[in-house]
């Protein structure tokens, strides 16, 4: 029999945490890490194919924590996938509920995006029947305790015995149909609850499509106004400072198309720029505000009998581009579009302007540092 590949991790069995940064937690890869301790620590083994038997590894009946990344998995208390199964969906099990009694482990292959089971009031697919889609609590409608057959069309499910998750629950799998609850499992009209299994994170690339760049909008904005006035017959130093720097802001977003599956929560990020990686999370942070120091240059000199005005502009831009997302889970590939929009007001210049200066006894002129606005 062909042994599954594994990986045995040189953590040390009395250095708490050293686990977690030998096993980060990767999304679209599909693997489980197991130890022989709780939190994480002591002897660990990781795989990433079902495995019959692991005491044939020297890892029978010592798992109490583990980490699961990807697609469920399902442990066995006993080899060849028998005895009591506990389904592990995507997450840190810092404990396990049964310590030391796992024997094997099954990878959860199956497409679980769009779970379906029928429900049958009677055995043999009879009498009144139920659409599920979702967990559902069956005490809180009209079949709670009424079932006795069921049909699975896509999904893995779990069955259980009480309301809220509670008691003993059954696995079923896709293409599953099991006419009589009674004879096959003892559990004839206790059904009170069931869900099914979530799959595990994809993982997303991106890919920017400059080449689809749009310029929606394009305008100058007045940051500030520097007058300086020089009512001399002699050429003057214009300020003491030959330069001034602006906080400039960048504000960009990404915009899911309507047909996403991708779920709230899921975080991918966007290289714009070497400087500039933009993370987003569905639902959560799909926009930031990036803010940047620019200087400008002063002129040095102000000619005689002269009114100098520098007008400091931003140059605000607005772009939308078009963003490739690939998605892969649980070796599947498909990809989306979605579009990353920024607009920015990183580019500033100066525009100058010079007149006579004002005669002397008329209206007071600036002075060479004031700020208009």
């Amino acid at each position: 029999m062909a042994l599954p590949s594994i990986q045995l991790s040189d953590v040390q069995r009395d250095s708490p945490g050293q686990a977690e940064l030998r096993h980060p937690m990767q999304p679209g890869i599909n693997k489980i890490i197991v130890y022989e301790r709780t939190d994480f620590e002591g002897l660990s083994r990781e795989f990433t194919s079902d495995v019959p038997d692991l005491h044939e590894l020297d890892f029978g009946d010592c798992i109490c924590s583990l980490r699961v990344v990807g697609q469920p998995w399902i442990a066995y208390t006993a080899p060849k996938y028998e005895g009591d199964a506990y389904a592990l969906e995507e997450g840190e099990y810092r404990t396990v509920e049964k310590n030391k009694a796992f024997s094997a482990l099954r990878l959860v292959p199956h497409d679980l995006a769009d779970p379906q089971i029928t429900l049958y009031e009677e055995p043999d697919y009879a009498g009144q029947s139920k659409v599920v889609t979702e967990e559902t609590n069956l005490t809180y409608g009209y079949f709670n305790d009424r079932v006795s057959s069921h049909v699975v069309q896509r999904g893995v499910w779990l069955l259980y015995k009480h309301p809220d998750r509670g008691g003993w629950y059954h696995i079923a799998w896709p293409g599953e149909r099991l006419p009589d609850y009674k004879p096959e499992l003892g559990f004839h009209n206790c059904l009170s609850h069931l869900r099914p299994l979530v799959p595990g994170r994809p993982a997303v690339t991106t890919r920017i499509l400059w080449g689809q760049r749009k310029v929606e909008d394009e305008r100058d904005v007045l940051i500030d106004e520097i007058v300086g006035v020089n009512a001399t017959d002699l050429e003057q130093t214009f300020t003491a400072c030959s330069s001034r720097e602006y906080v400039t802001t960048t504000l960009q977003s990404f915009r899911f198309s309507n047909a996403t599956s991708l779920r709230v929560g899921l975080s991918f990020t966007l290289a714009v720029e070497a400087a500039n990686v933009f993370t987003v999370e569905k639902g959560h942070s799909e926009s930031s505000t990036r803010r940047d120091r620019v200087e400008v240059l002063l002129p040095a000199k102000i000619p005689p009998r002269t009114q100098l005005t520098i007008h400091v502009v931003s140059k605000e831009t607005t772009v939308s581009v078009p963003v490739e997302l690939t998605i892969s889970q649980n070796e599947r590939t498909k990809t989306e579009l979605g579009e990353y929009r920024c607009v920015s007001g990183r580019t500033i210049g100066t525009k100058y302007t010079m007149k006579p200066a004002p005669p002397p006894g008329g209206e007071q002129a600036p002075t060479p540092s004031t700020l208009g606005h």
